[in-house]
């Protein structure tokens, strides 16, 4: 009998969107099967510990699993998001600590606890994860994992370079401004009357790198807007105001590395301001309409932009295109690309494939595909120069 593909799952971080890996990791976790696969935990604490757990070789039942131990073996991860994250009796001692920042890399040669993972699924969103740092600890450490590449996710993350790549392949998009923490304050006056002048009121202030809407502030005044720009500043040293636009919130997923493949059209109706944290995880009160109610045509567009915009950022494995469908005029406008989507059976992302037919399961598979592959194209490339 062959050996089961070990996958190493990488999850939690220093990151404002901590907790929402967590979620991200138990649902995918649970979806696994585990006659094919067998499961190792890393996680990162919210301070930048790793911690690595033993193997899982059978589902996990509930969360306290994940965080705590299974099968009634050792804990398995210390369990970000509750007091008991930090109790040393809760369940008893968490996992211990990989010892220092040199021994990142050697923490999946997985000494004595199994070896190396076949191939790791980072699932960690924002900073520190989603950024391209992650991407490339493994590249270093010449592990395959799921997702965009160093350069990708980069730019998913940084919302102005993203945006410049988007015009270069002339995707459309909303008026919007950037400014470092540095320039903010250097002359707040010049960039409050740009601003207006140029986008108006309402408009939306962003930490230019970060996702899952968090520090994200509407303004309606110049009071409201300088409140909003700090607070994207305690996230970042680099903010994104765009104009308000009254549109649709339409969604595609992308699944694929050359030749990507995009999803049904998925549409976010929520009875919020906007699309904030608290509708995307917490109140409950927005719906998502898959398939999107559009006309066959202006889907197939959108969906053609989607492929083009994981083009433009060179793209692999995965990602989730948002775009803005205006009312006054029903132009279509590029909002942004996320590199690793939510991941949890309910997220938009896996909703969007299994309307197009492909379960959880099935996406969990072809992604681990997707990433052996892409990893093998880059073992053929020579890398040093004879004579």
């Amino acid at each position: 009998m062959s050996r089961k593909m070990r996958v190493g799952i990488l999850y939690g971080g220093k990151s404002g969107e901590h907790h929402v890996s967590v979620t991200t990791a138990f649902s995918v976790i649970q979806a696994f099967d585990f006659g094919k696969y067998e499961i190792v935990p890393f996680y990162i604490t919210q301070q930048g510990e790793w911690r690595r757990g033993p193997l899982l070789t059978a589902p996990v039942s509930d969360r306290r699993a994940l965080m705590f131990g299974v099968d009634g073996g050792a804990p398995a991860v210390a369990g970000p998001g509750t007091a008991e994250a930090d109790r040393d009796d809760a369940g008893g001692p968490p996992a211990a600590p990989v010892e220092g920042r040199r021994a990142l890399i050697a923490s999946f040669a997985g000494d004595g606890d199994g070896g190396l993972p076949d191939v790791v699924f980072p699932l960690l969103h924002g900073t520190y994860g989603e950024d391209g740092t992650v991407q490339g600890l493994l590249e270093m450490a010449g592990i395959p994992y799921v997702g965009a590449g160093v350069l990708a996710s980069a730019v998913g993350m940084d919302k102005v370079v993203m945006k410049k790549l988007f015009a270069e392949a002339g995707l459309p998009q909303c008026i919007y401004r950037h400014f470092t923490r540095t320039e903010w304050e250097k002359d707040r006056e010049e960039h409050l009357l740009e601003i207006e002048v140029s986008l108006g009121y309402p408009c939306f202030i962003k930490p230019a790198n970060l996702g899952s809407s968090v520090g994200i502030s509407k303004a309606n005044n110049r009071a409201e807007l300088i409140a909003a720009v700090e607070l994207a500043f305690r996230y970042d040293r680099k903010v994104i105001v765009e104009e308000y636009v009254n549109a649709r919130e339409v969604e595609v997923g992308i699944l694929g590395n050359d030749e990507p493949r995009a999803s049904v059209c998925g549409e976010i109706v929520t009875n919020r301001e906007f699309y904030d944290y608290q509708a995307k995880y917490t109140d409950g009160n927005s719906s998502l309409i898959i398939p999107a109610d559009l006309p066959p045509a202006l889907s197939d567009r959108i969906r053609e932009m989607a492929i083009r915009a994981f083009r433009a950022i060179d793209g692999s494995g995965l990602a989730r295109v948002d775009f803005f469908l205006r009312r006054e005029d029903g132009a279509v406008l590029i909002n942004e690309i996320n590199t690793m989507p939510g991941f949890t059976p309910f997220s938009m992302y896996p909703l969007l494939w299994k309307e197009s037919g492909v379960s959880y399961t099935e996406l969990l598979d072809e992604l681990l595909r997707l990433a052996l592959e892409r990893h093998a194209a880059k073992q053929r490339l020579v890398y040093s120069v004879d004579g």
